[in-house]
């Protein structure tokens, strides 16, 4: 894989260990999803965890929030296991985490990570007793957790002492700040408390997500600050389609760039007909583009004008990118790096030459007029020209080769 410069920037955390996998600064940006079954449904829930880790998710989540969803987690690992995946999952705990973790020690072994929110943990009486429980199973077990912080964790008597402040000081902070700092306090004071009760530094992750773009990067930008933790980013209840997607990649995008963010995952609204793995795919996209982690070849393709009104440029770039699709599953396997290898498909004179000699390999088709000829570009050096009704075939079986004798 490349290394990218970038990486000499990210924030130094402690490294955390998630089954056989690690998050932190010295580690790669890893992507995770979450399931969207009925976690006690173990068939859907180990078809749905497969199919989320083949897309390229790393570490999986699954809701955990009665008996029988705590029921199915120790043979939902031993399924995964059975089919020879090792894949972390960690378990999503709300409100009754420490009864579950506490009645179902299986499932509390069997877990890689307990994911828990301090603001719905137990109300103020309750909160340090109910915290403490899950923080000892978690040492018990030497499993890491993460402490998930949203507009759900802010501490209402925090909240309420900050706003009596602010209506007698004409110079306090917004109402904005004050709880995105409420936010912040919560899950900074709640990993300083689990450490006070014995687990390691190293077994703690910490997010604060929101749903707006700019709140995201502040909150984050001080979080960083203000810890050593790996942080998992994500904007939280992004909704649907584009829009979700552009938002997400918005504010990931400038963290990632300033160096923070150890996890990260996009949180899409499933639309009807489209496959859970869209967010897996979306955050594999985010790194790709960034030049952080390659996870398939780059095909790199002209916008089209109208000096290209044919589109069999466009079509080529179709079919290479539906072979590499294909034949990633076993290119992986066999040609390790070819991940990080860039192709380039362009429509014309005009920058097919220039962008096809900066990648790998790369062919410039002929636009409106042209003489019907597609020079073909290896490492910045013209390799050949290919011409007829034939052009496709012959430049997949010029890539086969340049994959085997490059990466074979």
């Amino acid at each position: 894989m490349q290394y990218n410069k970038l990486m000499d920037k990210r924030s130094k955390t402690y490294s955390v260990k998630v089954g056989d996998i690690y998050i932190g600064s010295e580690h790669p940006i890893r992507v995770q999803s979450m399931t969207n079954t009925n976690t006690s449904n173990i068939a859907d829930t180990v078809s749905q965890i497969i199919e989320l880790y083949d897309a390229g998710s790393e570490l999986v989540r699954v809701t955990v929030n009665d008996e029988g969803s705590a029921k199915a987690i120790e043979e939902i690992k031993s399924k995964l296991i059975q089919k020879n995946y090792n894949i972390p999952v960690a378990g999503d705990f709300h409100f009754n985490g420490h009864l579950l973790l506490s009645k179902y020690p299986g499932a509390a072994a069997a877990l890689d990570k307990y994911r828990i929110n301090p603001g719905n943990i137990g109300s103020k009486d309750k909160f340090d007793s109910n915290f403490e429980k899950i923080i000892n199973i978690a040492i018990h077990n030497n499993k890491p957790i993460r402490i998930g912080g949203n507009w759900g964790s802010i501490n209402k008597q925090k909240l309420d002492e900050a706003i009596s402040q602010k209506s007698s000081d004409k110079n306090s902070l917004s109402y904005s700040n004050i709880i995105k700092n409420i936010l912040i306090d919560s899950v900074i004071d709640s990993a300083n408390k689990a450490v006070e009760i014995g687990l390691k530094k190293e077994n703690i992750i910490l997010s604060c997500k929101t749903s707006n773009v700019r709140d995201l990067v502040e909150i984050y930008e001080n979080l960083s600050e203000r810890c050593k933790y790996p942080l998992h980013l994500g904007l939280t209840e992004a909704g649907l389609g584009r829009d979700a997607i552009i938002s997400s990649v918005s504010a990931l995008s400038i963290l990632i760039n300033k160096g923070i963010g150890d996890t990260i995952r996009v949180s899409l609204t499933p639309e009807t007909m489209n496959s859970r793995t869209e967010e897996v795919e979306v955050c594999q996209q985010l790194l790709s583009s960034l030049g952080i982690r390659n996870y398939i070849p780059k095909v790199i393709s002209c916008p089209g004008c109208g000096r290209t009104s044919n589109t069999y440029f466009i079509d080529l770039s179709k079919s290479i990118k539906s072979y590499i699709s294909s034949s990633m599953p076993a290119w992986k396997k066999k040609y390790p790096g070819v991940e990080d290898l860039n192709i380039a498909v362009m429509g014309c004179i005009v920058n097919g030459p220039g962008e096809s000699k900066h990648a790998n390999i790369g062919i410039s088709l002929p636009g409106n007029d042209e003489d019907p000829a597609a020079p073909v570009f290896i490492d910045g050096k013209k390799y050949k020209t290919l011409h007829g009704d034939s052009i496709e075939g012959e430049f997949i079986e010029i890539l086969q080769s340049y994959i085997v004798e490059k990466y074979g």
